[in-house]
């Protein structure tokens, strides 16, 4: 997701502090965080929410593949019992989920089915903005993470993104968490302008050669103009918005790989910062057109990712206190499209992962041929998994982040 994107993504949130976050006002370097290592409890435990940007389909993750109604539904999209990764008679995961299907043997994976919430909405804006205030029945304007961290202390430093803006979910009313680069680097001193202009100056008498080094100063000035001004632009004001829908919001993610992101989150980890709760994502899951394929390299990257920081927590006493989330900001569509694809649709799969999981299927699969105008019917509010998540990783009340909320996830943790 561009900056433009994501800054109209947060205006349109309503979040507390949407342009000054767009802005990267909350940005920390990588040494802010590691000069806090050795200040945190030993025995807390660690939070790594991984948001699939897009609309991951549920039903082709989480594989129901002994259902007739699965393979009815989708013929050319469906997986055999042959080719899914075999979780229990009826149920499989995706064929790139190779290193998940382990964990899940090892009893590290909890796999949380039908979650969504009621009245859902379809619209890339709207649903993330649920997924991310955690306020389904109104307009939310603080994060989830962000009520926690206020109760916290308000540190930035205890929430991180590893993302060019910071995410809705990590705003609060009092603060917000820190947004840090994954390919931060020291660069070179800028040229003053006046260097740069004249270095793009071309002289009756310079060679082609010079003249073309001169052009290549002039675009570099340019480029770096129309950085400034869009860096400059009040939110809301975007030169050439020409009228972006919501659906073309919450479909990319970070543009470092996930792999970067966890490396980062994993560097910290076992340096013992003080930071409880890391953002990452990875982006591609709105999968309108010949999903199969697309969804199994994606799937793939993710399955690495986790599989090789899982790996490495698992060699520290810190690293086997992080667990793991995985959600989407909506499932697809039970039926394919005349695409070989799915459009959105309702709810899908939040999978747990780590050494404090305890490992299994949680919640009632959603039913294939009870729907609601074709979309699956909830059955696991989300809230349940957020407010598990939040006492039983961050040590908080939930129901005073999440306005009262009483529902939980019967031994996931």
């Amino acid at each position: 997701m561009d900056v433009l994107t994501r800054r109209r993504f947060l205006v349109a949130s309503g979040v507390v502090g949407a342009s000054a976050l767009a802005g990267g006002a909350a940005a920390y370097r990588l040494n802010d965080l590691l000069a806090t290592a050795g200040d945190r409890d030993p025995q807390a435990r660690t939070l790594v929410l991984v948001t699939l940007y897009g609309g991951n389909d549920g039903l082709n993750t989480v594989v129901p593949h002994a259902d007739p109604a699965y393979r009815n539904a989708r013929p050319d999209l469906a997986y055999s019992a042959e080719e899914v990764l075999r979780l229990d008679d009826g149920t499989g995961l995706n064929p790139a989920l190779a290193g998940l299907h382990r964990a899940y043997g090892a009893g590290r994976l909890a796999v949380v089915r039908g979650v969504g919430y009621p009245k859902p909405d379809r619209s890339h804006f709207r649903s993330m903005d649920i997924w991310h205030t955690a306020q389904p029945d109104r307009p939310g304007t603080t994060g989830w993470l962000g009520r926690w961290l206020d109760r916290a202390g308000a540190d930035p430093r205890l929430a991180v993104s590893f993302e060019p803006a910071l995410p809705p979910l990590l705003a609060g009313e009092r603060g917000a968490g820190a947004s840090v680069p994954v390919t931060e680097r020291e660069g070179p001193p800028r040229l003053a302008a006046e260097t740069l202009t004249a270095l793009a100056a071309v002289a009756p008498d310079d060679s082609p050669a010079r003249a073309r080094a001169a052009a290549c100063f002039a675009d570099l000035g340019a480029v770096d103009a129309m950085v400034r001004q869009v860096r400059a632009t009040p939110a809301g004001e975007d030169a050439e918005d020409d009228g972006e829908t919501a659906s073309a919001t919450a479909t990319g993610g970070a543009r470092a790989s996930l792999d970067a992101q966890l490396d980062l989150v994993a560097r910290c980890v076992e340096a013992g910062v003080v930071t409880r709760v890391f953002s990452v994502s990875l982006g591609g899951f709105d999968t309108h057109a010949d999903e199969k394929q697309l969804q199994q390299v994606l799937l793939g990257q993710l399955d690495g990712a986790l599989s090789r920081f899982t790996d490495r927590m698992s060699r520290t006493e810190a690293g086997r206190k992080v667990v793991v989330a995985v959600y989407s900001e909506f499932g697809r569509r039970v039926r394919a499209n005349a695409s070989d694809g799915t459009d959105h649709g309702t709810a899908s799969n939040v999978l747990l992962l780590g050494a404090p999981v305890d490992g299994g299927l949680y919640g009632e699969p959603p039913s294939l041929t009870d729907l609601d105008d074709g979309d699956l019917k909830f059955t696991t509010d989300f809230r349940d998994v957020y407010a598990t998540l939040l006492e039983r990783v961050l040590d908080t009340d939930a129901g005073a982040v999440l306005g009262g909320w009483r529902g939980r996830l019967a031994d996931a943790l």
